[in-house]
């Protein structure tokens, strides 16, 4: 018999997806038949898939799963006394199953690669979640044309084995590869299910600071066009102002923070938060982003590179709001030093504009 405790990771989960997230190495025809033969129990009662699950509940799966070792199917008399002095308070450690490998001492192939080659910025952590600050460069999520080791994800997966965390850190939203700035990792699974949501319900406001070519005319506006994908060997780009049954509303607004001699700093908050959003966007309107390698004046990313030293999409992810458990939360996070650099070589026209 294999035992587990329901925790806050798995809380408000239908009973068959738990299994699928459980136990991720059987096959679903296994999950299937032990429901069908009624060998699962919750709390003493006959298991059924579309149930839902809350903190607190026992399972009991009276069958034996091939990748769960013998040590680990069912509790010790030890830890069942610590289950019924913890039944109301926080729930055990040793409860949480985990997928193979995870939390464990790292194998010879895993020490041989580059994982934890780069030292995560954090820029808050908490119980529920951490704020994490993405170089330029780095994926954030493993993915053809990714070293195996090599991305955000990955290294927050490292950073979580360190830590002792019994969940994968997960980031609740993506950056470009180019896109350096601050992004949610959930510690747990219901604060990435409770970001997923908040993030779906624009709860979550995300600000950039992207320098684009020439001066805008206004000092601050919304850029409201759809956005269509469109697919190429030489990578994905949306498309703007299409109509067609593929197209996605998009909007960005804008405000001017500084206005330069043929470049304009400006601050954008997205609305909606749709592939190549605010490159595409500015594009479109005669103001591409310096360094934009896809959608950019090439030449003078060329010249901006020469007389600048900006090797790089100038697009930063700078700060973000919420609320969380009943509190604003408000991060910021400046530009990193490379883009500074090329701000301090610039000539500006008007004073600055408060942030």
């Amino acid at each position: 018999m294999i035992t587990r405790l329901i925790d806050r990771n798995f809380a408000n989960m239908r009973l068959d997806r738990y299994l699928r997230k459980a136990f991720p190495e059987e096959s679903l025809s296994v999950f299937f038949a032990v429901i069908r033969k009624k060998k699962i129990r919750v709390n003493g009662v006959i298991g059924k898939a579309n149930q839902m699950l809350v903190e607190g509940d026992l399972v009991n799966i009276y069958e034996n799963f091939k990748s769960v070792p013998e040590e680990e199917k069912d509790m010790s008399a030890a830890q069942k006394a610590t289950l019924a002095a913890n039944s109301s308070t926080e729930k055990p450690a040793w409860t949480q199953s985990v997928k193979s490998g995870w939390g464990k001492p790292k194998t010879n192939a895993e020490k041989q690669s580059n994982w934890g080659a780069k030292e995560l910025d954090i820029v808050m952590q908490t119980e529920d979640y951490v704020i994490v600050n993405k170089p330029s460069g780095l994926a954030s999520q493993p993915g053809s044309g990714t070293r195996p080791g090599e991305s955000l994800v990955e290294y927050l997966w490292e950073w979580g084995r360190s830590e002792g965390l019994d969940f994968r850190p997960t980031i609740a939203h993506r950056l470009d590869q180019e896109t350096s700035g601050m992004l949610i990792a959930a510690l747990h699974g219901d604060t990435l299910r409770d970001f997923t949501r908040m993030i779906r319900e624009h709860e979550v406001e995300k600000f950039y600071f992207a320098l684009v070519k020439g001066n805008l005319k206004r000092e601050k506006g919304t850029i409201d066009e759809s956005l269509t994908r469109t697919d190429a060997a030489k990578g994905s780009k949306m498309k703007v102002g299409e109509e067609s049954k593929d197209a996605q509303r998009a909007i960005t607004h804008y405000r001017v923070k500084q206005h330069y001699e043929g470049y304009d700093l400006v601050k954008i908050k997205l609305e909606t938060g749709r592939m190549h959003q605010i490159r595409a966007h500015f594009a479109s309107i005669g103001h591409p982003l310096l360094g934009d390698s896809r959608y950019g004046d090439f030449a003078l990313n060329r010249e901006v590179k020469k007389n600048l030293g900006l090797h790089r999409l100038f697009l930063h992810s700078c700060r973000l709001e919420f609320d969380w458990k009943g509190e604003k939360k408000i991060f910021d996070c400046p530009l990193p030093k490379e883009l500074q650099a090329v701000i301090d070589q610039l000539k500006p026209l008007r004073f600055e504009r408060e942030r």
